[in-house]
């Protein structure tokens, strides 16, 4: 306890640190003001053939056009289970006519699960820190909770293609919901329903506002302090529990070992067992039905691509770097444009942002909040860029 405490004295040390260092860096620049949110800020089909033993990144005319620091690691697992779309018009059959095929890579590994519970992916991982990869998680911890997620539902994100089986369509069709005041009033809940699955995060409110933005929920992403933080902050507008129905199914975005412990508990059905957390109860987050099928976890080798490729900020050349990754809604959205054939991307930032409240839910009008963890303004063109490229439909009411 004496050493919990000790780290977590020492965190909030460094977190002041980054607080005075966010004001003076962007007071010097023409940014709006930014604040800071995160301290650390039938039978299932198999999973597809992958290899995790020799991290590779193709060259050539793969290769990113920027030039990237060593420390950023732009070198990652492989993974061939999103490579088998029978989609005839499909995000990665169109990919490939655009800006964005450069960067795309076909085998990134999405997900991680048992098969990736290897001492030698552990020692390639503990370079990076942070959610991009293992330097702040004991091997143990991440041992004994990637283990435990060995049903084949862990290792994908879809269990079957809707469809499919009974000679339908071999295309999925996401919704990708933010939290974006855009959706008050947009009557656009039908339309999100109606998508073969439905993503959301943090305060991932339906009730009351099902008209606006639908009632179903498959995949609801998180990292344990982006839910805490929404649970506390998000209470007196309603948000009190997580999504619970049968559909839904709950992916980690692990940032630190807290994820990998919460996880751990639910897979074991018993309390968290140390950590801040310590004693937190699974079932009170999750429901009662705590089986594997249930659970995903993000694989840090996805959120640094995703950083390194789509989402390079230029706060990574400032002393803020390693405090720097993409939003929870980015790598929703980002692993859904992997993973799914189409996609449709409600309440996202737009260029109009200025006209909405900060979240639908708001009882009054509130501003948009920039944060210095994450880089808003370069997430919003990102969504513009693959709007245009017909790769996602960005919903802008306009």
């Amino acid at each position: 306890m004496i050493c919990c405490a000790l780290r977590w004295a020492l965190l909030g040390a460094v977190t002041l640190e980054f607080l005075y260092q966010a004001r003076t860096y962007y007071s010097q620049g023409s940014f709006p003001s930014f604040f800071y949110r995160d301290p650390v800020g039938a039978r299932q089909p198999r999973a597809g053939p992958m290899t995790v033993q020799t991290p590779v990144t193709p060259l050539g005319s793969r290769a990113p056009t920027s030039t990237l620091q060593l420390f950023l690691g732009d070198l990652y697992g492989r993974d061939k289970t999103y490579q088998g779309s029978r989609c005839p018009s499909g995000i990665r059959k169109r990919i490939a006519g655009t800006k964005f095929s450069s960067i795309f890579l076909e085998a990134i590994p999405v997900l991680q699960w048992a098969q990736h519970a290897l001492s030698a992916e552990y020692r390639r991982l503990q370079s990076y820190g942070g959610a991009h990869g293992w330097q702040d998680v004991g091997w143990p911890v991440v041992r004994d909770t990637l283990t435990r997620l060995n049903a084949s539902a862990n290792g994908r994100m879809f269990d079957a293609r809707p469809g499919a089986a009974a000679g339908g369509s071999p295309c999925v069709r996401c919704a990708v919901v933010g939290n974006s005041g855009i959706l008050n009033g947009s009557r656009a809940g039908a339309a999100i329903d109606q998508h073969d699955y439905v993503f959301r995060t943090n305060a991932a409110l339906t009730k009351g506002f099902e008209r606006d933005v639908g009632r179903r929920t498959s995949f609801y992403i998180f990292s344990t302090n982006t839910m805490m933080n929404s649970l506390h902050n998000y209470a007196s507008n309603g948000f009190r529990q997580l999504p619970q129905t049968p559909e839904t199914k709950y992916i980690f975005l692990p940032d630190h070992d807290r994820d990998y412990l919460l996880l751990q508990a639910a897979l074991t059905n018993r309390p968290v067992n140390s950590g801040p957390d310590e004693g937190a109860r699974p079932e009170r987050y999750f429901g009662k039905d705590l089986r594997a099928e249930k659970f995903k976890m993000f694989h840090p080798d996805f959120i640094r691509y995703v950083r390194n490729r789509f989402l390079r900020s230029s706060i990574l050349d400032t002393p803020l770097r390693r405090l720097y990754r993409p939003s929870t809604g980015a790598v929703m959205l980002l692993a859904a444009l992997h993973t799914c054939d189409e996609v449709s991307a409600y309440g996202f930032i737009t260029s109009n942002y200025q006209a909405y409240s900060d979240h639908y839910f708001d009882r009054t009008q509130k501003a948009l909040l920039f944060y210095a963890n994450h880089d808003l303004w370069l997430e919003m063109r990102l969504w513009q860029k693959l709007h245009q490229s017909r790769l996602i439909t960005l919903y802008t009411r306009g």
